[in-house]
């Protein structure tokens, strides 16, 4: 992963405006992370934005107002940003990145975050090496009810943890079978069919569109790295999957079961439905999205239910590109940090190359040899 340093004039001040890139700018831009930026102008400039299609282009740069447009990212980062959001197809997500870190922006990467551990853990220390933060689009993660369930874990906490029980199930079914339709997307540029349906594009199907997230939920939660992993999916690896099941063994000895699936448009009013369960030494904790729910049980202690409004499950997409704003004025946004999305796509290789294999357990250790 070679990409040639772009040289910009960085905005030194902590009083004006953060001036922002996007590169690939397309339905979850448009209908999630430009509209939360809109809410703060005082904020961000809107510099520089970046997609293919001449007309929808200039329809974005329009709708919201970007000083410059074009198909060609580096005109974007020539431009000089402060902080970038890069959302172009998985397969294009690392050297995207790259070239965003070395013009000297604090990025934002859409998941996956790459398709490649080698490549995520590369953009890590490339951001370590250029004191910039790097996050990843994890938008649960800045989710109050994320937020409490971490604290929870903390204090009282339930001890070591022996077991973790993971599933997710969202409306991908369509989007990830060629289709245009997804939940909460623009209705006014529909997701593109081949950024998740094209392999060499996409990299994958559920495990990328989707479990990524809940994946991202259970390793900052817990803080568990993954040790090995045994994967099936259907339709089989080689092409786009839409469900996921994984047995994984954790550092330290737990065991896990994880399994996403694509639900079918319209289910339960087209929520996310995630639910966790941590058995620990001392107690155990259930976190339930769907059902608005999170309990953590101690046999011997306080049994603690906290009231959660209606709708707390419900995903919220403005985190991720306010927390970009929050990392680059100094914030600590390790909710959504890019060594947290290497850690993710530890696993995702890993079961990617698992199911490939017929199942037979796949090693992280290659991928984290020199990482900590």
């Amino acid at each position: 992963m070679t990409v040639p340093p772009v040289s910009t004039t960085s905005n030194g001040s902590t009083d004006a405006p953060l001036r922002l890139g996007v590169i690939g700018a397309g339905s979850w831009v448009d209908a999630m992370h430009l509209p939360a930026l809109a809410e703060v102008p005082e904020r961000v400039e809107l510099v520089g934005v970046c997609r293919l299609g001449d007309q929808e282009l200039t329809s974005i740069a329009t709708r919201w107002g970007f000083r410059i447009a074009s198909e060609n990212y580096r005109d974007i980062l020539r431009a000089g940003i402060d902080v970038c959001i890069v959302a172009s197809p998985p397969a294009l997500h690392a050297e995207h990145t790259a070239a965003a870190l070395h013009a000297g922006a604090h990025v934002l990467c859409e998941k996956p975050f790459t398709l490649s551990s080698a490549d995520a853990w590369d953009l890590v220390e490339l951001a370590k090496r250029k004191d910039l933060q790097l996050l990843v689009s994890y938008g649960f993660n800045f989710m109050p009810m994320t937020r409490l369930a971490f604290d929870l874990l903390r204090s009282p906490g339930i001890g070591e943890i022996e077991s973790v029980s993971l599933t997710m199930h969202s409306t991908a079914r369509e989007l990830l079978s060629g289709g245009s339709v997804y939940p909460g997307s623009s209705t006014a540029f529909p997701p593109h069919t081949d950024t998740w349906n094209e392999p060499s594009l996409a990299g994958g199907g559920y495990g990328h569109a989707q479990l990524t997230h809940a994946l991202a939920i259970l390793l900052w939660l817990t803080d568990l790295r993954v040790a090995d992993v045994s994967g099936r999916m259907s339709p089989p690896a080689e092409t786009i999957e839409l469900h996921t099941a994984l047995s994984v063994r954790f550092d330290g000895g737990a065991v896990g079961a994880i399994h996403g699936s694509s639900s079918h448009l319209g289910f339960n009013g087209s929520r996310d439905q995630i639910s966790i369960i941590l058995v620990g030494s001392k107690g155990q904790l259930h976190i339930d999205y769907g059902r608005d729910d999170l309990v953590l049980f101690r046999p011997h202690g306080q049994h603690i239910r906290p009231p959660l409004p209606a709708g707390s499950g419900d995903y919220r997409g403005d985190g991720p590109a306010l927390g970009l704003l929050d990392a680059a004025a100094g914030d600590d946004v390790a909710c959504a940090s890019g060594a947290l999305g290497a850690r993710v796509v530890e696993v995702l290789e890993a079961a990617y190359r698992s199911a490939r294999a017929a199942g037979a357990p796949v090693s992280t250790a290659t991928a984290r040899t020199s990482h900590p």
